[in-house]
């Protein structure tokens, strides 16, 4: 048994340990922000945006701007910067959520079928609803996300339990199914068709406004608040849904929670976004490996780690290629893809006999 000083001490180290994450977090989160506003065709530096925000509240600050950059960094970069944080917390931390119920490291919002079945969705409204609103593509892939879903924990559910390992299965095979009527309709559509379906299924930020961003972020900021106060039943359900049982964890009630709080998220953000990968995955493993797998921690800090990896990416797509944009998902992919060779290489490492 630990003494309790020891404990004590352990707990004020891990309290300090926390502190200086959430700082360090803060402060990547802050920079991102303030980058991602200033830097692009239009320069506009940190003070000439503080000057610009303050003048819509009518205080006047020192730094000049002219009406150039006024209009960029109101009406194209905060759009785009809000899409960015929003979208990248919302995939952070449905991936940490959906890692805990399902006590798997590679578990993410893709694994339920919510960015196939999105994806299925928007790849037929571009091949069979040409012409369409503009309004029926974000439309279509939130509720292809939401069926998805929806399908994967139906399948997975028997007498009033669900069976985690029945809804991976189940969430590998809504993907395959999706993928091959994605398939179908790539080989159906034609070339103008086809050049937005490879855009829209790497993801990109660029077509964020004020008028969609309003529409659709409290379907994405409600479920990511709901997610992080599952903190407590998440860290109970690391012990096993037995051990949560006897603690007083509903554990039915945790795993519809988290399941559908995390489809709400993602399937919302994908409308908005397209399909970004390896957000989900790379933002928890890596405060993970911070911080531990205390959910209290994770949760939080996977929504700002998210945000700031995501708006990075974004940087990068925008200016990398100037004055062509590249999809944002090649980016994410070429970050997650080494970052994972690394954890399986460490892993192997640490498992190998001296």
């Amino acid at each position: 048994m630990t003494p309790p000083c020891a404990a004590a001490a352990g707990e004020r180290a891990r309290g300090r340990r926390r502190t200086l994450c959430f700082a360090a977090l803060g402060a990547l989160f802050g920079a991102a922000v303030l980058t991602a506003s200033g830097v692009g065709a239009v320069g506009i530096s940190a003070a000439e945006a503080l000057s610009i925000a303050a003048a819509q509240f009518g205080l006047r600050l020192p730094w000049a701007y002219d009406s150039l950059q006024e209009h960029v960094l109101l009406a194209i970069r905060l759009p785009r910067v809000c899409l960015g944080a929003l979208a990248g917390a919302a995939l952070a931390v449905a991936g940490a959520a959906l890692q805990g119920l399902f006590r798997n490291p590679l578990a993410d919002p893709g694994l339920i079928g919510v960015s196939s079945g999105a994806a299925l969705a928007a790849a037929a409204a571009i091949v069979l609803a040409e012409g369409a609103p503009g309004f029926v593509l974000p439309l279509a892939a939130f509720a292809g996300g939401l069926s998805a879903t929806l399908a994967v924990y139906r399948i997975a559910s028997r007498g009033g339990r669900t069976d985690t390992a029945s809804m991976l299965l189940a969430g590998i095979a809504v993907n395959a199914i999706a993928s091959a009527g994605i398939g179908w309709l790539i080989f159906a559509s034609d070339d103008e068709q086809l050049r937005d379906l490879n855009f829209w299924m790497l993801g990109s930020l660029g077509g964020a406004d004020w008028g969609g961003l309003l529409s659709v972020a409290p379907a994405i900021a409600l479920p990511i608040a709901l997610l992080a106060l599952l903190a407590r039943p998440l860290d109970a359900l690391l012990l096993g849904e037995t051990e949560a049982w006897h603690l007083g964890v509903n554990v039915e009630w945790v795993k519809r929670g988290v399941v559908v709080f995390a489809a709400l998220a993602a399937s919302a953000t994908v409308a908005l976004t397209g399909v970004i990968g390896f957000v989900g995955l790379v933002a928890p493993h890596l405060v993970r490996l911070t911080v531990g797998p205390e959910h209290r921690t994770l949760l939080p800090a996977a929504i700002l780690l998210g945000a700031a990896l995501l708006l990075t990416a974004d940087l990068g797509a925008r200016t990398l290629v100037l004055p062509a944009e590249l999809p944002i998902g090649i980016l994410t992919s070429l970050i997650g893809g080494p970052f994972f060779l690394w954890l399986l290489v460490r892993r192997g490492a640490a498992l190998r006999p001296d």
